[in-house]
């Protein structure tokens, strides 16, 4: 099962839990801040805004909270400034790891992530030591029981995707998109009535690392301790898991 989709499922899903205490809710506002402030407060003219806002109201973020950070992004409302750093490591059995994080204290977010990674076998390291391992992508999950896969390629081929797959033992079609034609492609996948369970930009690795049930617990377990951490926004990694392996370790 590939690592970097099915971690975007576990992500979802765990925002959904997690915006039922407010944590998904603090994440969004802060990204809605950022976008806001680097491209202004019309979704409209400002693509990202856009993504996220569309992801705050699939957590149900309500309208006043996505006003107030859009406001404080623009300087309309007080608010504090966070910078846009990403952190670069290697996990349990040499899994890469890319990280990104919005902070309004480098120093704080650096030394806890180091601290996570190092006591969890892994290792922070320099900028640029996996980069190179992952492609910046659209990427879009859709659920293969809504869906008729032959319809689903025709539609997003036609609407310029990259490339759409699905592995035997993976719940959602998955299909992949240069950035520029990210927005396209969902909305025709959208327009179309396919249930398309996440929508990001993400960091999709070139090659995977097979991972065995010791493996899976400990790069699972680390990943989660990441995304957990508070400046973090996104976690990638590339490996890959079997569903009878994931199905033991998930629980």
């Amino acid at each position: 099962m590939s690592g970097h989709s099915k971690w975007s499922s576990i992500k979802h899903k765990k925002a959904a839990v997690d915006a039922k205490r407010g944590k998904a809710f603090s994440r969004i506002a802060k990204e809605i801040a950022v976008a806001a402030r680097l491209g202004g407060g019309d979704p409209d003219a400002n693509p990202r805004l856009r993504l996220v806002m569309d992801k705050a109201k699939g957590l149900n973020m309500p309208g006043d909270n996505i006003k107030r950070a859009i406001m404080k992004g623009t300087g309309e409302l007080p608010g504090e400034t966070y910078d846009e750093i990403t952190y670069e490591g290697y996990g349990p059995a040499g899994v890469a790891i890319f990280i990104e994080t919005m902070t309004n204290n480098k120093n704080r977010t650096v030394g806890e992530i180091r601290h996570l990674l190092t006591k969890h076998g892994g290792s922070l390291g320099e900028n640029g030591c996996v980069a190179w391992m992952f492609e910046k992508s659209g990427l879009i999950l859709v659920d293969k029981n809504k869906a008729d896969e032959d319809k689903l390629m025709e539609v997003a081929l036609e609407a310029g995707a990259k490339d759409m797959k699905s592995e035997p033992d993976e719940d959602s079609y998955e299909v992949t998109t240069e950035l520029a034609d990210f927005e396209g492609v969902r909305k025709a996948i959208e327009d179309a009535g396919f249930a398309i369970s996440v929508a990001e930009i993400s960091m999709i690795p070139k090659n995977t690392v097979e991972l065995d049930e010791k493996g899976a617990t400990k790069v699972l377990k680390l990943m989660d301790l990441i995304e957990d951490q508070d400046d973090v926004q996104n976690v990638y990694a590339n490996f890959d898991i079997s569903k009878e392996i994931l199905d033991k370790v998930a629980g």
